[in-house]
């Protein structure tokens, strides 16, 4: 009987162990697998990295309630950690309990998912067939039945390339002892390998953010360290967001405070800068790029920080009947929600087991990879979709389609180039109000009450054009 079989879910991190307390609440038998060697594995690899969410956003509250009743105390809800004490004072703590705890196996790589003795093609019987999960682990693989899964894997062990294209730039597998995926501790761990040496960063997100401001306060420091910032885009409204206007000031502040970095002249901006080759000269790096102008060369440099974002891991997914979007590779009910290319404001409509659900039964994304390559999710967005998974699990499909989410506001608004009309037509609410200083509704309620704005109003002409 499959009603027998666990749930399997696959990646321990604030979500995954969210969708285990949700599921073990409705009395449903769990397995969690994380490939790490402890839980959250992968937010330990940033764990300096302070997250611009204060704790009262980065706790599920099924979880605290679980926590609370074994004497844990919920840490001051307006102080913002870092993934490392996120890990400590929260995530450790809730898979130490002993409900949860004999549900978790680590150091076991989920690697591949189909059906017992029906592959993706075959439709007779389908949803009657188990789970087959092929499970590696120190002493060899496996292979696991269960009765649901809940992929909660995220995308941080699989890095977009610098390569401009999606795939690797030319030279890029050659020189990957020179470059580095993500946020590396620039001010501990990774000191040595920073300090004094010129470093480019290429991105235009928040982990490009956070080292360029490392690098900033490295070279402080450290005489002479410098960095160059390149970036793929014109446009850095998304990454210099909006300021006073956005609900969450720690990353307002974050992109106010590496928009003044850039506008002071400590950084070299190149923008519109597509990355298609690294070549070696004299011991250093060139890395050459498509630009308006024709190919550029960037350098010399000595290290390479690849920001560059993530994307889903597909393979082990390969035997199942999946709706992706085709571009972002989400869910594809969530691409017209998230897409970079035409979201505004940073809304996300609510939306649960329906939206994260596929052509397979039983099977469902969550968590950061159900948006795949597209950014800025939230913890609170993963708690809510696991809340209405577990309960679509469970039967109770009144519960799953009662779906709330109310995310902070970014306070910056984008609209695709082609969707750019004049300032009267407005982008946020609509257009401001006549003699009104604004360039939308959601700009001047910002203005009137103390704040400078939404950030939607930032002209494409004002924003810094590619070093010459």
């Amino acid at each position: 009987m499959q009603d027998d079989l666990p749930v399997a879910v696959i990646g321990a991190g604030p979500v995954g162990l969210a969708a285990a307390v949700h599921l073990l609440a409705r009395g449903l038998p769990v397995k969690l697998y994380e490939a790490g060697s402890g839980v959250a594995f992968n937010l330990r690899d940033w764990g300096h990295v302070r997250v611009f969410t204060p704790w009262r956003y980065c706790v599920d509250q099924t979880a605290r309630e679980l926590l609370e009743a074994h004497g844990w105390r919920m840490p001051e809800a307006e102080v913002f950690p870092t993934a490392d004490e996120l890990v400590a004072r929260y995530l450790e703590p809730l898979a130490a309990l002993p409900q949860l705890a004999p549900s978790i196996e680590t150091g076991a790589r989920v690697v591949g998912i189909s059906r017992w003795g029906a592959d993706k093609v075959r439709s007779k019987g389908r949803e009657t067939r188990p789970f087959m999960l092929v499970v590696e682990t120190a002493n060899g693989k496996r292979r696991d039945s269960a009765r649901a899964v809940v992929d909660a894997s995220g995308t941080w062990q699989m890095p977009n390339p610098l390569g401009a294209g999606g795939i690797a730039a030319e030279g890029e597998s050659e020189f990957t002892d020179r470059i580095a995926y993500g946020i590396p501790d620039i001010l501990d761990r990774d000191r040595a390998v920073y300090a004094g040496r010129t470093t480019l960063v290429a991105g235009s997100g928040h982990s490009a953010a956070n080292a360029l401001l490392d690098l900033a306060r490295l070279a402080d420091v450290e005489p002479g360290t410098a960095f160059t910032w390149v970036t793929r885009g014109t446009d850095l409204v998304r990454i210099y967001g909006g300021g006073d206007a956005d609900q969450l000031p720690a990353r307002g502040e974050l992109g106010a405070d590496v928009r003044d970095l850039a506008e002071s002249g400590r950084a070299t901006l190149v923008t519109g800068f597509a990355a298609v080759a690294i070549r070696m000269a004299d011991g250093r790096l060139i890395v050459e790029g498509e630009t308006k102008e024709g190919l550029r060369q960037v350098g010399p440099v000595d290290r390479i920080i690849a920001a560059t974002g993530q994307r889903p891991d597909l393979s082990l997914t390969r035997e199942l009947r999946l709706d992706l979007d085709p571009w972002l590779e989400s869910v594809k009910a969530l691409g017209p929600l998230i897409d970079p290319n035409e979201h505004s404001c940073g809304d996300v409509p609510p939306h649960g087991h329906r939206e994260l659900s596929h052509p397979e039964p039983g099977f469902y994304t969550v968590g950061i990879k159900s948006y795949g390559r597209a950014p800025t999710f939230l913890l609170l967005t993963g708690y809510e979709q696991v809340r209405s998974v577990a309960a679509a699990i469970a039967g109770d499909i009144v519960s799953a389609d009662a779906v709330q989410l109310v995310l902070p506001e970014t306070g910056v608004c984008t609209v695709p180039v082609r969707a750019i009309a004049p300032a009267s037509q407005g982008c946020c609410g609509g257009p401001a109000p006549a003699q009104a200083d604004g360039c939308c509704v959601a700009d001047v309620e910002a203005k009137a009450v103390g704040k400078s704005g939404c950030g939607c109003g930032v002209a494409k002409s004002s924003q810094m054009e590619a070093a010459e």
